[in-house]
């Protein structure tokens, strides 16, 4: 009968836990929302989870003033580029494959394309659209900005609360007042200077005039 060296064995076990803890390590899944730069540079497209589908609008654009003057609807012509939103309702076939699919916006001719978006790493962003299935053509886009964290937008239908139909609302409770005496302070007489070069922190970025895009009329009242 054949025996193994103790320290053979050991080596052996050590080696089989690493690898079987290697193989059943779940892989991160892919995530698209964040900002991203189209490969032109001319704009960033801010990706969120609106309601259960994936939503694109234009957060950044280098030429700002734009307008969607190429769309077919005429009452849409004069609204901002700003804002817009360029990827609809995006979402996925196979929970196993990180691929998300809808349709795009084509500001540059006014028309909408089936679309499919899919994270390449961290930082890449590939973008494909097709006109009834041929003539596709597609693009990859860089990350500028973080994945963003689920839409406050999402659960406000959940977080509302529910009154019973005839009954008043109930009143809210009055807090007990009471009076107090601030204490006073004294600006010095000379303030510190501020130190050469320095910037107040609101001019530092500029401002974010987009912000979530899941509140923008365009995509809240596709979604809800």
């Amino acid at each position: 009968m054949l025996h193994c060296p103790r320290n053979m064995m050991m080596r052996t076990v050590a080696y089989c836990g690493f690898f079987l803890a290697t193989c059943f390590t779940p892989a991160l899944a892919a995530d698209p929302t964040g900002d991203w730069k189209v490969a032109d540079g001319v704009a960033n497209i801010r990706i969120a989870e609106c309601n259960g589908g994936m939503w694109g609008a234009v957060s950044w654009e280098k030429t700002p003033g734009g307008r969607d003057q190429n769309n077919p609807d005429v009452s849409k012509q004069s609204r901002p580029t700003l804002g817009m939103p360029i990827l609809i309702d995006m979402k996925k076939k196979k929970a196993s494959v990180d691929q998300w699919e809808g349709q795009v916006y084509n500001g540059k001719d006014g028309k909408f394309y089936s679309s499919t978006i899919k994270p390449i790493g961290s930082d890449q962003l590939e973008i494909q659209g097709c006109v009834l299935g041929f003539l596709c053509g597609g693009e990859t886009w860089t990350r500028v900005a973080g994945p963003i964290p689920s839409s406050p937008a999402n659960s406000m239908a959940k977080s509302t609360p529910k009154t019973t139909a005839g009954a008043p609302p109930p009143k809210p409770a009055v807090p007990p007042t009471t009076t107090a005496t601030a204490p006073k302070t004294t600006a010095p007489a000379n303030p510190a200077p501020k130190a050469a070069g320095q910037k107040l922190a609101a001019t530092a970025q500029p401002a974010d005039t987009v912000g979530d895009i899941c509140l923008l009329p365009d995509i809240a009242g596709f979604t809800h």
